[in-house]
């Protein structure tokens, strides 16, 4: 979670501004609009999940603000523990990775509220938050590339290795889109999707299923971020949201927050792709059993 100094929120209607402008954003590029509009209903499927999650957070925010530990010892930690989550992905230790995943992206959320709460945001807090988030994406992912090559899955180790240039490129469109225009919040994967769905590649032993919907969506959302930044920057109007055409292009080219009606229909897509589709048709070289089952029943 990214600490820059607070400033009123920019609108995603797109203002040209200059490459060295004083304007600085209020978070970093994949973390910002993570919230919804003020006055736009949470009470979304993906809403309730996040608030239900946040009960126990919001002790452990407590506990790191009365004992005064600094932010960005918190964003350290939790990417010194995602590289054991990288470690475990690359010995075939599934579920010992989501679990260590869940720790460490506990620091990774809190570091934020933490700053926050503790009056420690600044520019060098965001910067340092970004470039360790960029360290723990490269990290999963190539542990996942170790363990495809050390199983013969060359085809995997390209599929993990596409995944991993999108997911940074995905990042730097973003940044360097800000650069210049105002805003470019536009498509889906997202860093806080794409670590989800790790977790529910990892606990489910479809990781496969899920590196394929990271990859493709990653694709999609690069594409979306050139394609806003040119219409933004030449003054061209945004794609139409009415009609059946509004409809797919609102799909596609991707502008919603989280926790809205239309992003739950997304993520119950994904979620439906990535269990009901059997890992061995996707020639998932982890694929041992029916999902969780069947991996727990190997190591038993």
């Amino acid at each position: 979670m990214s600490r820059f100094l607070p400033v009123a929120e920019p609108s995603i209607i797109p203002v040209r501004t200059n490459a060295v402008a004083t304007h600085q954003p209020s978070r970093s590029p994949e973390q910002a609009g993570d919230r919804p509009s003020p006055g736009r209903s949470r009470l979304t499927f993906t809403g309730i999940v996040g608030a239900i999650c946040m009960f126990p957070l919001r002790a452990i925010i407590e506990t790191c603000v009365a004992l005064r530990i600094h932010p960005n010892v918190l964003t350290l930690v939790g990417v010194i523990i995602n590289v054991g989550a990288a470690w475990a992905l690359a010995s075939r230790r599934f579920l010992l990775a989501g679990v260590v995943m869940i720790v460490a992206n506990i620091f990774d959320f809190i570091d934020g509220k933490v700053a926050h709460r503790l009056q420690l945001q600044s520019q060098f807090g965001a910067f340092w938050d970004s470039t360790l988030d960029r360290f723990s994406d490269l990290a999963l992912l190539t542990g996942l590339i170790y363990l495809y090559s050390q199983l013969g899955r060359s085809d995997y180790v390209l599929i993990a290795a596409l995944t991993l240039i999108f997911t940074i490129m995905t990042s730097y469109a973003r940044a360097r889109a800000e650069s210049l225009v105002e805003k470019c919040k536009v498509g889906f994967m997202e860093r806080p999707e794409r670590i989800v769905l790790f977790m529910i590649g990892a606990f489910t032993n479809r990781m496969a299923g899920v590196l394929w919907v990271i990859l493709l969506l990653s694709i999609l959302t690069v594409a979306n971020r050139i394609y806003y930044t040119y219409l933004a920057l030449n003054g061209l109007p945004m794609p139409t949201t009415t009609g059946l055409k509004g409809a797919v292009t609102r799909a596609f080219f991707w502008t919603d927050e989280r926790t809205t009606v239309p992003y739950d229909m997304w993520v119950i897509v994904i979620l439906a792709f990535v269990w009901l589709t059997p890992p061995d048709w996707l020639g998932d070289p982890t694929a041992t059993g029916a999902g969780l089952a069947g991996w727990i029943g190997e190591r038993l």
